[in-house]
């Protein structure tokens, strides 16, 4: 595992390593945002309000002079507090109602007299032992507003899934440069913004701002480094894109541990990646759009570039490529299959026949799935027993492994025969959590653990795999449609994880189920390992029936004589053993 990973990092050139490192830096910066509100949202124990100044403090047969002593013995929410003011008045405290006792004779825990229930208008006491200031804190968000609470998540998901079909669309439009540098730098005013919001909905519109930019840049950011890494090393470079979205996971829980004001903590992971946007302006525009936008000076300054980093003598010229792609067209390369290509498609496409339509419906769960298993298992992280800082640390450090494990398998078992069955043991160890005793903390964040990299895999490699599912002319559609379906898994995930306090397992049951449906109808979709790409929706359909053999076939998807020279802008251009 770590010899292929070594033989990735040495695979990339000079330049596009540091196009690269710098581009992927910014990916933990998303992971940061995608998953803070674990911990600055979180709602501490509380109850109501004190209406006056008190003398003595009675939870149970404890009694003591102050809430701090109180809140180390507090075990349920179903909990009350006894109260007895200066004035003699003796008052409950439940969590989201106080009652004053009629007769206040003795203070005693229990009593069976007469009681005055009031509303907690005096607001709320809160348990800050373990967090000085979070946003449910800030602005009451508990009992009646407790499901404004509940929103913040949910409604960042939201975020993520608009900005990245608008940033996809303006950097096709705009170029990958321009989108990266208002993404990240926006990443950083808005993320230092929320710490600033005076109220809840600010607070909300401010990080729905947030979502979308660090969605924005995630998507554009994936697109930008394939276009400069090489053909070899375009698996590698896009799972390690992952790996650094997980390190801003555990980043999070690095500076969880170590802040405890939501506004300050906010402050904290959002100047963690500021290195980058402020050096993110010297990262240029990727020579593939710059062709597809004819701007052929431009793309031939980049190319230069690139030659002189890696040490080419001789590197390729724009003027030449652009000739023989002229000279390709004009000896037949505008066939049936170019019309075809011509042709507007639409959703539609994707279930053009049953064989198609199953294949879109099969994977487009699979994008859900893995979006669903890899958030719900994140952000219950913090609740199961235990260190939550260390179990979610551990979350995304499993993360790491996974995508090499997922590269790996990839290559030498196939696509299809990786994803079934991680996808069926990630379903397999939901059921397995469900019979560890609760009181087994280890085990069970280490079920978790094993649950988390079993979607990983899967999740990493769908994207490879649904580009070699279709054929070009539907491609990008679905990948996209796939990216859609991803997302709204991820806004899903908030509210399954909610429904811990139905049910404990109810999240995991729920992503068993979808997991192991997912494992099952995958059996069906065809292995890609060693075929070439498709061009036509007759071609792609053809690869899922047996005795169908394309050995012999050149990949009808491959790019054209520009992009295969340009991704060799390294040594070997010029190498003698080649």
């Amino acid at each position: 595992v770590i010899f292929s990973s070594v033989n990735f990092f040495l695979s990339l050139y000079r330049f596009q390593a540091c196009v690269y490192f710098a581009s992927v830096f910014q990916a933990m910066s998303c992971g940061i945002h995608y998953l803070a509100s674990v911990f600055m949202a979180v709602t501490p124990n509380f109850v109501c309000g004190i209406p006056g100044n008190v003398s003595n403090i009675l939870f149970y047969n404890s009694s003591e002079s102050s809430m701090e002593h109180i809140w180390t013995l507090w075990t349920s929410t179903e909990n009350y507090i006894v109260v007895q003011l200066e004035n003699g008045e003796i008052w409950e405290l439940n969590q989201c109602s106080r009652s004053k006792r009629e007769v206040s004779l003795d203070l005693a825990y229990e009593y069976k007299g007469n009681k005055s229930i009031f509303s907690c208008s005096d607001g709320f006491i809160y348990d800050d032992t373990k967090w000085k200031s979070t946003v449910v804190t800030q602005w009451d968000l508990v009992c009646d507003r407790e499901w404004l609470a509940k929103l913040i998540q949910p409604t960042f998901m939201l975020g993520v899934l608009i900005g990245a079909v608008i940033f996809g669309d303006i950097a096709d439009r705009l170029g990958r440069q321009r989108v990266i540098w208002f993404a990240s730098a926006g990443q950083f005013v808005f993320g230092v913004a929320v710490a600033f919001t005076f109220d809840y909905y600010s607070f909300m519109i401010v990080r729905f701002l947030l979502a979308m930019v660090s969605s924005g840049y995630l998507v554009v950011a994936f697109v930008y480094v394939t276009e400069f890494v090489g053909i070899k090393a375009r698996t590698w470079a896009s799972m390690h894109v992952h790996a650094f979205f997980a390190m801003g996971i555990m980043i999070v829980a690095l500076v969880g541990f170590l802040v405890r004001t939501w506004w300050v903590y906010q402050i904290f992971l959002s100047i963690a990646t500021l290195p980058f946007v402020l050096c993110c302006w010297m990262l240029p525009e990727t020579p593939f759009w710059l062709l597809s936008e004819k701007r052929y000076e431009d793309a031939q300054k980049v190319i230069n570039i690139m030659a002189r980093w890696n040490k080419v003598s001789n590197p390729c010229k724009v003027a030449e490529l652009y000739s023989i792609q002229q000279d390709d067209l004009d000896s037949g390369g505008m066939g049936d299959n170019d019309t075809s290509s011509a042709k507007k498609h639409n959703i539609l496409d994707l279930f053009c026949n049953w064989q198609i339509a199953r294949r879109t419906i099969t994977v487009w769960l699979i994008w859900f799935t893995g979006s669903l298993g890899y958030y719900v298992f994140s952000l219950s992280s913090v609740s199961l027993g235990g260190n939550e800082y260390l179990n979610l640390f551990l979350i995304g450090a499993v993360e790491l492994p996974c995508y090499i494990i997922a590269c790996i398998g990839m290559d030498k078992l196939g696509r299809r025969n990786t994803l079934i069955p991680f996808l069926i043991l990630s379903a397999l160890i939901c059921v397995l959590i469900m019979f560890i005793p609760q009181d087994y903390n280890i085990l069970i964040v280490l079920a978790n653990m094993a649950g988390k990299f079993s979607v990983g895999v899967a999740f990493g490699l769908i994207y490879l795999y649904t580009a070699e599912l279709y054929p070009t002319i539907v491609r990008s559609l679905a990948v996209g449609s796939g990216s859609m379906m991803c997302r709204v898994g991820s806004v899903v995930a908030p509210f399954c994880v909610y429904l811990r306090s139905v049910w404990i397992f109810m999240p995991l049951l729920l992503v068993g189920i979808v997991a192991l449906l997912s494992g099952i109808l995958t059996i069906m979709l065809p292995e890609t390992l060693g075929k070439p790409l498709t061009n036509t929706l007759v071609e792609a359909t053809e690869i899922g029936r047996k005795n169908k053999s394309h050995s012999g076939k050149t990949p009808p998807g491959q790019s054209g004589a520009a992009s295969e020279k340009i991704e060799m802008l390294g040594p070997e251009t010029v190498s003698t053993e080649k």
